[in-house]
């Protein structure tokens, strides 16, 4: 459930950019939460081809969602898969060593950083005692050196975090997600999700959970964790007979790529702070709605949360840290030969296999 506070926070931090690919706005607000767990990212230069979008929502801590907006994105571009034109695999690599990272001596100095720990006392001390660089030595090909201290052995977070991130090259949009953040597409006004929340009660979860020694009770795993895939949550990582997409929870995305045409006006990647007040269609909708008189996208933004945000804690929903960003999309390239009327183009969810989550409520596709 967590702590509320007495009075929501309702500042926003917003942001706007484009190129010649695409606009994007985003906001995110911390609500009646006593703390702000969710972390973005937005490059929409990557690199000169590519455009990378990416919400974390974070969950017993912020350091793990703060750990993936800072390095989920350089590991995707280091990743030897990537320059090879592979972005799938580069991506799925990049979400198992965001785990790898977070482990030893470096792990845990980083999350200190991150966590704000370092600012304490003795986190400062440690902090420089078994520094070999500064702290933001990140672009250095070292990738990640072992080092020695007293935290060698640290297995990596009891925290965790979701992520759901977009990626847009050309035509191509793959979607990565690992946990019930979301990431839907508006074509010709239509809400298709291009991801699906990974709750214990899904059949496929279930199954690894249960193979794994794990167990569910009301709706969470081993009775407390209530999403099966996540970043970080490394209590639920620790059998060393099984690889890590097989484990109790697992970081392992679904990975979702789609040839973009005319008709795809924008995606919106959320946490679940918006779904569990709006399903995908009303998302959309609204978006729909305001972008005939605001331009601003980060506007637009705002307003969803704002509208999401509940009056009193009461009821839960409308309570948790929200964080959206509107993708537009600015030039799709006509691609060489007709592919058929839109109506006749297999829809994206037809395309990943995912389908819709049924809880979201759009229509399914035809």
């Amino acid at each position: 459930m967590g702590i509320y506070l007495s009075t929501p926070k309702t500042e926003k931090f917003s942001e706007d950019g484009e190129n010649g690919r695409v606009r994007y706005g985003l906001s995110s607000m911390q609500g009646w939460r006593a703390t702000m767990e969710d972390a973005h990212a937005a490059y929409p230069d990557l690199d000169t081809s590519t455009s990378f979008f990416g919400v974390y929502d974070g969950h017993g801590g912020k350091v793990v969602a703060k750990f993936c907006a800072k390095y989920l994105h350089r590991q995707v571009l280091k990743n030897e898969a990537y320059a090879a034109g592979d972005i799938g695999t580069s991506v799925q690599k990049a979400f198992f060593r965001m785990d790898e990272m977070m482990r030893g001596q470096r792990g845990w100095r980083e999350l200190a950083v991150l966590g704000d720990k370092i600012n304490k006392f003795t986190g400062m001390i440690e902090g420089l005692i078994w520094s070999p660089r500064s702290s933001e030595g990140n672009d250095q090909a070292d990738d990640w050196a072992f080092e020695e201290g007293p935290h060698s052995d640290f297995t990596g977070p009891t925290s965790g975090s979701t992520a759901c991130v977009a990626i847009l090259r050309n035509n191509q949009l793959l979607v990565a997600n690992a946990g019930d953040s979301r990431c839907v597409i508006s074509r010709k006004g239509q809400a298709y999700n291009l991801s699906r929340d990974h709750k214990p009660d899904l059949e496929l979860e279930k199954e690894r959970i249960l193979k794994a020694g794990g167990f569910i009770h009301a709706g969470r795993v081993n009775g407390s964790l209530n999403l099966a895939r996540a970043i970080g949550d490394m209590e639920f990582k620790q059998n060393k007979f099984l690889p890590a997409e097989k484990q109790i929870v697992t970081a392992c995305p679904d990975i979702n790529t789609v040839e973009l045409c005319d008709d795809d006006e924008f995606i919106v990647l959320a946490c679940d702070g918006i779904w569990d007040c709006m399903s995908s269609q009303q998302v959309v909708d609204y978006v729909h709605e305001q972008l005939v008189s605001e331009s601003k996208l980060s506007v637009v933004c705002e307003r969803v949360l704002d509208r999401c945000l509940a009056p009193t804690t009461a009821g839960g929903e409308g309570c948790d840290n929200m964080t959206m960003i509107i993708v537009q999309f600015v030039q799709l390239k006509k691609p060489l030969q007709s592919a058929g009327s839109a109506d006749e183009r297999p829809s994206p969810t037809e395309e990943a296999g995912t389908g819709s989550d049924s809880k979201a409520g759009e229509s399914e596709p035809k």
